[in-house]
């Protein structure tokens, strides 16, 4: 295999510095990837099924779908499952409910035995699942669903405009505190007050017939499509014959007891092995080809092994030359490479005063070797960022400064912001020396990377980088609580940029690290209002500008997924905004 000549040195300069890197104080830790689900292209964008070709890099292949070179070494093990297909995954938390799921491993369980009234499609745009119809009045206020005839719960019971009512009026509960912001997004007539506990309905939901429903919202909103025909759909029968408003707490006991209206209903859940699933006949396409379905829960370690023992058919691998060359190499997989849809990124916290002045961001922006960094993780399946947004976006800008590594000009901001440098070396301002705590999540390869790069790299600006290692969940607990000055973690993105919008403006649900721009707020607020796509485009242009020009993050790369199958099954139809789970029922084997 071959091996990155900028991770050996990485790896070699950790040696040397590892000392430092076992003390410090407020830290916390990175995500896993894939990270979280949340969403024109500067690249050629190569469509599903076109054969690979080799980028500019010679010898690197990291985009689209490479066919297996002798199909007929199969395992026996796997060819033996003639009924049967397994899918490797990180464990889900077993929270298997459309409403509630957060990771991407609880949503790919979600999706599996739920759908929703549209579906995202491989572009990004959405078209009609359990809906056979969807309109927008002439003022934008107006969506009307007209359903499909014939709907079925797995269980056999209709499902009908009075489920889809439910299900919206669930995520305007004051006692839900799942991932989803509906009144902020949909604006729906009536849904705060519904909130609010003033009143006991909500006005702008309106069943007009079993097949029929309207949504007033009070004003137009962009993302009003994605948030009501985006939601998986729950029986009420099932999920609402305990509610009472403002009382939600009853759902979670039926999170590993879903009913559901997709391809499979869940058969058995056995916590941190695998989720097993069976064909749906009451499923409106039909049941699936495949009878049984297993995610089994695989780890970096193992997930390569177990496809070429045959003991899973499908996994995500993590996208780097060495995997690449091992997954060839085995000769019977399908590669499937695409940009994901979402990007790495390290926050600043700005509630700590020495990030609060833009010139310190922008100096230790300038100040990091980012592209050493991504190419010894990556090896040519990255490629640096400068916007929190997908290159294959609709409202992605390249017209922005592209912060290469500079330590000149990452000096000069750092005087002008007042930080002199010391006798010690380090630089300290108001009798505060420069020190960073970084939170770093272990084990983690981007991590294993940052650490030694910045402490080499921020030493030559009179910086202390002091690293601190612990489990996932430590880091995530450190920055809810912002115990932390830096970490690393990596967000996945939705289709529409405005979705991204509760991590950047001023109290936004997933902003817990104390960013705050008016700009940015009024500029999320304008895009959230206009329909009109070529308007959204200049106005994300000009707040990709700013949040580049402000910078709430490092933004570091957007890598390639790379998810491996078995050539024994086909019908895949993945793409970076339409993952497996979609598309479950189209599988076959062989």
């Amino acid at each position: 295999m071959k091996k990155s000549w900028v991770m050996f040195l990485c790896l070699l300069l950790s040696l040397t510095l590892v000392l430092s890197a076992c003390s410090g104080g407020d830290t916390a830790e990175p995500s896993k990837e894939p990270a979280q689900k949340e969403q024109g292209s500067e690249a050629e964008k190569k469509e599903d099924g076109d054969p690979a070709s080799e980028p500019e890099e010679a010898g690197v292949i990291n985009e689209g779908i490479v066919k297996a070179s002798d199909p007929s070494k199969s395992p026996a093990n796997a060819t033996a499952r003639t009924d049967t297909l397994i899918i490797g995954m990180s464990a889900p938390a077993g929270i298997f409910h459309p409403l509630y799921a957060e990771t991407t491993y609880d949503t790919y369980v979600a999706d599996t035995l739920f759908k929703s009234l549209l579906e995202v499609q491989k572009d990004g745009t959405y078209a009609p699942m359990l809906a056979e119809k969807y309109e927008v009045s002439p003022d934008n206020l107006t969506h009307k669903y007209k359903l499909r005839e014939g709907l079925k719960f797995s269980d056999g019971s209709p499902l009908t405009a009075e489920d889809v009512a439910f299900t919206i009026t669930v995520l305007h509960d004051k006692s839900y505190d799942g991932p989803t912001d509906i009144i902020r997004h949909a604006k729906i007539k009536g849904g705060k007050e519904y909130f609010d506990g003033k009143a006991t309905s909500i006005e702008g939901i309106k069943v007009i017939d079993p097949l029929t429903i309207e949504f007033t919202t009070i004003e137009p909103s962009a993302l009003a499509q994605p948030a009501i025909g985006g939601a998986g759909i729950i029986s009420k029968a099932y999920y609402g014959q305990n509610y009472k408003q403002g009382d939600l707490s009853y759902m979670n006991d039926l999170f590993t007891k879903p009913l559901g209206n997709g391809p499979y209903k869940l058969e058995k859940f056995v916590a941190g092995q695998e989720v097993t699933f069976v064909a749906n006949e009451n499923y409106f396409k039909g049941a699936p080809k495949i009878p049984k379905l297993i995610y089994k829960f695989t780890t970096e370690e193992t997930n390569a092994q177990l496809l070429q023992a045959g003991e899973t058919d499908m996994d995500f691998i993590s996208a780097n030359l060495d995997n690449f060359e091992l997954l060839q190499s085995m000769s019977f997989l399908d590669i499937t490479l695409f940009p994901t849809n979402g990007y790495g990124y390290i926050a600043f916290n700005h509630n700590r005063a020495k990030f609060q002045d833009k010139k310190v961001r922008q100096a230790l922006t300038y100040g990091l070797d980012r592209e050493q960094i991504v190419d010894a993780v990556y090896q040519g399946y990255a490629e640096v960022i400068n916007v929190p947004q997908s290159k294959l976006s609709w409202a992605y800008t390249d017209e922005v400064n592209k912060y290469e590594f500079n330590l000149e000009k990452a000096k000069k901001l750092l005087d002008e912001a007042g930080w002199k440098v010391g006798a010690d070396g380090i630089r300290e301002k108001d009798g505060e020396k420069f020190i960073i705590n970084f939170a770093a999540t272990s084990p983690n390869v981007v991590n294993d990377a940052i650490i030694p790069v910045a402490q080499a790299n921020y030493k030559e600006l009179g910086i202390e980088f002091v690293a601190e290692q612990m489990d996932f969940n430590a880091v995530i607990e450190k920055k809810k609580k912002g115990d932390f000055d830096m970490l690393f973690l990596a967000v996945g993105l939705r289709p529409d940029p405005q979705v991204s919008q509760n991590s950047f403006i001023t109290g936004g649900s997933q902003n817990d690290i104390g960013y705050s721009n008016p700009k940015v707020d009024e500029l999320f607020e304008k895009g959230g209002k206009t329909l009109d796509i070529e308007e959204r485009k200049k106005i994300y242009k000009e707040l990709y500008q700013e949040l580049n020009e402000d910078l709430p993050y490092i933004y570091m790369y957007q890598r390639r997924d790379m998810w491996a199958n078995n050539a024994r099954f086909t019908g895949l139809d993945m793409s970076p905004y339409r993952d497996f789970s979609y598309g479950v029922d189209s599988l076959m084997i062989n």
